[in-house]
């Protein structure tokens, strides 16, 4: 398997099933998954493949999110700063095992994210903030119109679709977990405790529920079974969820029996997706 680029897309739009359909058939054959969360009013779209395909694919359903999504008319509990929210590019290629995928060199995540970058701020009129190498997500949220100007696009917002985030990162796992009692002053705490280095979090209250909402940014050392544990610890887990999907290799280091409890399944990992979208294997090399 050839170096792979992979770009997960976040749209502020979680709830119209009909738009959500629309968006997606946009992307082309290079969308490998699509998870949407009412409560967060929030979509992912995991894109992948080779680096010219995906930055037609991106552009693609990007085009059409500006079109369609109104980020002014938004109530959902996740932080955001547009209608296309997040467009991080993420560059992978195989490990020691040839058909798993491990990060890969940084050029291809930068080359693609400042394409895409530099092509939304001057075609859709999107101000596109920078991160990876210069600055962290947190930070850019933090900062963006406080300060910190967009890198490419205009210097005021959208009018409809706001702004983006547009990143170079490495691999990422996003996931949730859900407390039994849903007590949100204990929430907070989890969150606070487990937030470091290799995870970030929030403690959102959805509804009558409480979810401890975590990036694993270092999935490798800090995965799905150890945040787990690290909130069970504290607090009953209701339930966990997997936010799109995880490359091999951070599956196969949770124990196979505790694979449902994690919300954890070989068909949602990155190589799964890509073999039976035939994207695998010589065509990308």
């Amino acid at each position: 398997m050839g170096g792979i680029v992979e770009c997960v897309v976040n749209v502020s739009e979680g709830r119209d099933d009909r738009m959500l359909a629309e968006l997606a058939s946009e992307c082309g054959p290079f969308l490998l998954d699509l998870h949407k969360d009412a409560d967060h009013h929030r979509s992912v779209f995991t894109i992948a493949g080779g680096a010219e395909e995906v930055q037609l694919s991106v552009r693609a359903l990007a085009s059409a999110v500006v079109e369609r999504v109104d980020v002014s008319l938004h109530g959902g509990a996740h932080p955001r700063i547009g209608a296309l929210d997040v467009v991080p590019f993420v560059s992978l290629v195989a490990g020691a095992e040839e058909s798993d995928l491990i990060d890969g060199p940084d050029a291809p995540a930068i080359e693609s994210r400042d394409r895409f970058a530099k092509w939304a701020g001057a075609t859709l009129g999107l101000p596109c903030f920078l991160y990876g190498p210069e600055r962290t997500l947190p930070v850019l949220r933090r900062t963006a119109w406080k300060g910190l100007l967009p890198d490419f696009g205009p210097v005021a917002p959208h009018p409809s679709a706001g702004a983006v985030a547009v990143g170079a990162r490495r691999v990422l796992v996003a996931y949730n977990l859900w407390l039994a009692v849903p007590d949100a002053d204990a929430g907070r705490r989890v969150a606070a405790a487990l937030r470091g280095p290799h995870v970030r979090t929030l403690a959102l209250q959805l509804g009558d529920s409480v979810q401890v909402s975590c990036n694993l940014i270092d999935p490798w050392i800090a995965g799905p079974g150890a945040v787990f544990d690290a909130v069970a610890s504290q607090v009953a887990v209701g339930r966990a969820e997997l936010v799109g999907l995880l490359p091999r290799g951070v599956l196969l280091g949770e124990p196979r029996h505790r694979w449902k409890e994690l919300d954890l399944d070989p068909s949602r990992t990155i190589e799964a997706r890509l073999e039976w979208a035939g994207l695998d294997g010589g065509r990308l090399e």
